[in-house]
């Protein structure tokens, strides 16, 4: 049987993406694979949380405090359904882990888009115009760079909540952190959006463009943006394992967010304190999953930036 449709005779849309050079790439990459899968079973985890998780850790009228720090269910003295065990107020580790990914990745994405909207536009800005403003903007990103991004993140998270009330520090602790995370990652993208302009405006299609009367901003999204998006994109993808690691530094450190909004740092923050008294589970499981899910977002951004880049081609 024919996979061509049959008005075109192209090839159906399965064997079309089946045969795309990118599928291609990724079928050739066992630790593009390996990455892949667990980023789908750590993300269908965390979106399917409502569903999958033993217990909803925001439900405190589900809370059992008669079986509090149980361990594992392989460990003795574990007890179904608490299959990785619980804390010291009877939540389940596996359901606070299932929600805390999700308010992580939450994070971490979100993070990302303002880090690589904010740094895409001032890099176009400064790689197109260049002058005064181009100068600013990267001598802006030159003195950030000089600070570790963490310390900027805690400076910007401490700022944001001090001049908060109290009874709002907690309401608007993610969009804190987001915007701490995404400001102190910007210089990166428009670094390197900087610099892809600047080879991108000088060729044949950006000098037509100006001659069929486009104007600036035009031929910055139509023309110029379309061809460095696939840097950005690598970029971005990598830069969610840092803003992951970025949320769970903060939590740990006590300037993220609150215990009552579970996360990947906030858990580890909780449990190393019970670490030391024999009750490693409430630390080891969120720290072994933190370390997959950046461990698997690295690999399919080191496979993407390579897949991408025409060199290699």
């Amino acid at each position: 049987m024919s996979l061509a449709t049959p008005r075109t005779g192209r090839p159906a849309l399965p064997a079309r993406v089946w045969r795309a050079p990118l599928t291609k790439s990724f079928r050739r990459a066992p630790a593009a694979i390996v990455g892949a899968l667990i980023l789908v079973i750590l993300i269908g985890g965390a979106v399917l949380a409502p569903w999958i998780a033993p217990t909803d850790p925001y439900d405190l009228a589900s809370l059992d405090l008669f079986a509090s720090r149980l361990p594992p269910i392989w460990v003795e003295g574990g007890e179904w359904p608490y299959i990785l065990g619980t804390d010291g107020q009877g939540a389940d580790v596996l359901s606070l882990i299932l929600y805390g990914m999700r308010t992580s990745l939450s994070v971490g994405v979100l993070a990302v888009l303002v880090s690589s909207g904010l740094g895409t536009f001032l890099g176009l800005t400064a790689g197109y115009f260049g002058g005064l403003a181009g100068g600013i903007i990267m001598r802006a990103a030159d003195i950030q760079f000089t600070f570790p991004a963490i310390l900027l993140a805690l400076l910007i998270g401490g700022l944001g909540t001090t001049l908060l009330p109290t009874h709002l520090q907690a309401t608007l602790a993610v969009p804190i952190i987001v915007a701490a995370l995404g400001l102190s990652h910007w210089p990166h993208f428009a670094r390197l959006v900087r610099g892809a302009v600047l080879v991108e405006k000088t060729k044949d299609y950006v000098a037509a463009a100006r001659l069929a009367g486009r104007g600036p901003w035009t031929i910055m999204r139509r023309q110029i943006l379309p061809n460095v998006t696939n840097a950005i994109l690598v970029l971005a993808t990598l830069d969610i394992a840092f803003a992951v690691m970025g949320e769970s530094t903060l939590s740990f450190l006590g300037f993220g967010l609150p215990p009552t909004e579970p996360s990947l740092g906030t858990l580890i923050r909780t449990g190393y304190a019970y670490l030391f008294s024999g009750e490693w589970w409430l630390v080891i499981f969120p720290a072994l999953t933190l370390v997959l899910l950046v461990f698997a977002v690295n690999l399919v951004g080191d496979w993407l930036r390579d897949a991408l880049n025409p060199r290699l081609r």
